[in-house]
């Protein structure tokens, strides 16, 4: 199969029993995900950095970890071009493996140009992709229906997949600084009506937001976005066989909003996004779960005794997302075999209970 399944999924979970806990892995949307994916977001734009990460996506597919995560702008498509080339060298089958990544930034080819703007007109204007006028956030960001298809062509090559098995629109919530709330509405619906064309020409298996403000955010907040609204808007696009069915934002020790605040509204109650996202029945993919390592190191001695004192600060920040009973999966930046080893040490351990969890985030 040329995505992810139940079968080719169950199967990675059963060889990988004897190394990793039973609660590693859960069974989401048919699928089994471990609680640990691979983030490629951080690291130079060069050929040694994309070496590292195709030898720690060797080495975490050997520890248990099936969940790899992207976006095509990441260290300007060279971390979609390290994933290609692991997984096309690695003997992992494809139905084994959960990846996902992400449109809607202008990626540029390999590093930044002398001149971003000619090089966006060159790309993009020029060839009839976009219109100068489509382009938002400084003009770095894109998500008309035309320049989503480019992006998710060029994906596929990069990661060398017939299918991508989730697709985000990334960070849409950052035009609503320039555009109105109608008039971005109106465009994440001609996204979602290309992402739901691509999904029955089997180029993408279901698609999703990934987000840093929106979900997060306070209704009253200019950048704030409803889930509820966002999939009443799939449901509007392609109705009860829509594709939407994932987003990703941070959730970590430092960042508790999704968690902790009751921003969103499903069936006149207020909840918090995780609760939101499962009575919606949409997976939650946390970002960010070390803060960019700021959460590997320093943590306060009563964090560090509520989740365990024989782990990691990186390991104790790691566990608490992972173990958000909400959250499928937690996604952790690691370019090193090193990073990879201790990270996945967390597979041979249970998550925490939600009494544990309670001990620490109050």
């Amino acid at each position: 199969m040329n995505r992810a399944t139940v079968e080719g999924t169950a199967r990675y979970r059963e060889r990988l029993a004897g190394q990793s806990e039973a609660s590693h892995f859960q069974k989401v949307a048919g699928l089994w995900l471990s609680s640990i994916g691979l983030g490629t977001y951080l690291g130079e734009a060069d050929e040694e950095t994309s070496r590292r990460y195709a030898a720690a996506i060797e080495r975490a597919l050997e520890l248990g970890c099936n969940v790899i995560d992207t976006a095509i702008n990441y260290r300007f498509q060279l971390s979609e071009r390290a994933i290609g080339q692991a997984l096309a060298q690695g003997s992992v089958p494809r139905d084994e493996l959960f990846v996902s990544t992400k449109g809607g930034y202008v990626p540029y080819d390999g590093s930044f140009p002398e001149d971003p703007a000619q090089a966006i007109t060159s790309a993009y204007i020029d060839t009839g992709i976009a219109r100068p006028e489509d382009f938002a956030q400084g003009g770095q960001h894109c998500i008309t229906p035309a320049f989503m298809a480019n992006q998710l062509a060029q994906s596929r090559a990069n990661l060398r997949l017939e299918t991508i098995d989730l697709y985000y629109v990334h960070n849409p919530e950052g035009q609503l600084g320039e555009i109105s709330r109608p008039a971005f509405m109106e465009r994440l619906r001609r996204a979602f009506e290309f992402l739901e064309q691509a999904a029955a020409a089997g180029h993408i298996d279901r698609y999703g937001l990934a987000t840093w403000n929106g979900f997060r955010q306070l209704p009253s907040a200019r950048d704030y976005l409803s889930l509820a609204e966002i999939v009443g808007l799939a449901h509007s696009v392609a109705g009860d066989a829509h594709h939407f069915g994932a987003i990703q934002l941070p959730v970590n020790l430092a960042m508790p909003e999704a968690f902790d605040h009751q921003n969103q509204q499903v069936d006149g109650a207020w909840r918090s996004t995780l609760d939101a996202a499962q009575e919606l029945g949409i997976m939650v993919f946390a970002s960010a779960s070390l803060l960019q390592a700021r959460l590997s190191r320093n943590l306060p001695g009563a964090v560090r005794a509520a989740l365990g004192s024989d782990l990691s600060d990186a390991q104790r920040a790691l566990q608490f997302a992972r173990s958000l009973p909400e959250v499928t999966c937690a996604l952790v930046g690691m370019s090193s075999i090193r990073h990879v080893e201790e990270n996945l040490r967390l597979a041979q351990r249970p998550r925490l209970t939600v009494a544990e969890l309670k001990k620490v985030a109050g």
